[in-house]
């Protein structure tokens, strides 16, 4: 955002140049593209599923003929290292696959034995959905949601994060190009300061149906409230500080090259990344060596070159807070095993940075770190490590490491989170649910539970 807080100014992170300015939607545009989002959603929704199932699997060959254009316009805009950004274009035809292929039993009608009378439940499409995103993931935080959506019979407002406009952009272009109706994915490019305002007035809309946003708590008690006072759907994915636990029996080794991956994949800042690491005193050491040397080996540089392991941050005000967090902690008592602080380039890099001696307290152990920033903590034993990763006010992922899968299992249940994954990272995949519990939000998005997020689950009921 520049100065006059008007034109939108897209910068790319690696190097700080302004990459493209945009002027944002007036009021006046933005009702015209509500007006025309809820008329052609409406007809979206009474096409057959099969022939809307016909353009998701254009769109399927839409993303693989695209996939090099918007990896790079990822990177340009978000500073992801390219393969990371061709992964986000892959998982999207990945996933709309999935739903092409599986949305006719997902939203099949279901018969209920009820006697003489006949009853089923229907899955209809609810209409126009408000989509707020954020930066992290530019193509996947939408298609994860969009897909579904649109395959339900659903037409989608996105209202993405100023500085990936141009993804956003390339995202409503990409709908139109796959054969789906224009107006039915519509992208608003509202400046950043007029984003609370504009989305609390579009979710009191008539024509807005219902409402899901990743992104912050701030944002999202924003928008869990503005729908309350609509009576309207919402699905809430906001943050998360994983924890990552290394139990006493684990394949150290293992545990500690996953847990170099689970942390810095995307320069760290995803809410399921992998933030605090809970490892038994008993492998601590080993433990902790061997993540160190890990991060080291890390390569940090031009997200656009090949072989680059971490990128920039995505804005500089995010590095800014990073190292605010790094340094409290480190001044209550935590000790600094790599990294610490912003690169000497240009560009905002913050140095892979790993800190032990971590407890609770201490910001990078209460607060989510969203960016190349892990905490150590040591544990006792299985109670203390159960505690310590409870300690949160967040429940998004889980991961715990050990030779002994039951009782990975056993201290999974114990731990509140919304997904639990024993000797695996943390990942979305679209055949099973993903949301989280507590602080990091409520609903679910992906399989079946999240195309039905947004749909009328109606009742049918047919007298004998």
């Amino acid at each position: 955002m520049n100065a006059d807080q008007h034109t939108i100014e897209v910068r790319n992170p690696a190097t700080d140049e302004i990459l493209a300015t945009y002027q944002p939607h007036t009021p006046e545009q933005i009702d015209a593209l509500v007006a025309k989002g809820a008329r052609v959603a409406v007809r979206w929704g009474e096409v057959p599923l099969a022939d809307r199932i016909q353009v998701v699997e254009r769109l399927v060959e839409q993303l693989r003929t695209d996939r090099a254009d918007l990896a790079e316009q990822i990177v340009r805009e978000m500073g992801k290292p390219l393969a990371e950004a061709a992964g986000e274009v892959d998982k999207s035809a990945l996933t709309a696959e999935y739903y092409a292929a599986n949305a006719p039993a997902i939203l099949g009608r279901e018969q209920v034995d009820v006697g003489e009378a006949q009853a089923w439940v229907s899955y209809e499409p609810l209409g126009l959905l408000l989509a707020v995103m954020p930066w992290n993931f530019p193509l996947w935080q939408v298609m994860r949601f969009a897909i579904p959506a649109v395959t339900a019979g659903n037409g989608v407002l996105l209202k993405h994060s100023p500085n990936v406009t141009g993804c956003a952009l390339a995202i409503q272009d990409l709908f139109v190009r796959a054969g789906f109706p224009e107006g039915l994915v519509t992208t608003l490019v509202i400046a950043e300061p007029d984003v609370p305002a504009t989305t609390e007035a579009l979710i009191a809309d008539d024509r807005i149906a219902a409402v899901t946003l990743t992104g912050s708590n701030r944002a999202g008690a924003a928008v869990g409230a503005a729908a309350g006072r609509a009576a309207k759907k919402s699905v809430l994915e906001l943050g998360g500080s994983d924890a990552f636990v290394v139990l006493d029996d684990a394949d150290v080794p293992s545990a500690a090259a996953a847990a170099v991956r689970a942390r810095f994949h995307n320069a760290g800042q995803s809410c399921v990344c992998a933030k605090r690491f809970i490892v038994s005193r008993g492998v601590a050491e080993e433990f902790t060596d061997a993540f160190v040397a890990g991060v080291e080996a890390l390569r940090m540089g031009d997200p656009a070159s090949e072989g680059v392991d971490v990128g920039p941050m995505a804005r500089d005000d995010l590095r800014a807070g990073l190292a605010r967090q790094v340094e409290e902690s480190i001044a209550g008592g935590a000790k600094l095993l790599a990294g610490g602080g912003a690169a000497e380039r240009p560009g905002y890099f913050f140095e892979p940075t790993v800190l032990t001696d971590v407890r609770p307290g201490m910001p990078v152990f209460d607060e989510e770190t969203f960016g190349p920033v892990a905490a150590i903590s040591v544990a006792a034993d299985d109670e203390e490590a159960i505690a310590l990763a409870n300690q949160t006010e967040f429940g998004l992922g889980l991961s715990v490491w050990t030779s002994d899968v039951e009782r990975g299992v056993r201290v999974a249940g114990r731990i509140t989170s919304g997904a639990a994954f024993v000797n695996a990272i943390v990942a979305s995949d679209p055949r099973v649910p993903f949301g989280g519990t507590k602080k990091s939000g409520y609903g679910r998005e992906l399989a079946g539970v999240g195309m039905r997020e947004f749909t009328n689950m109606r009742t049918f009921w047919v007298g004998a």
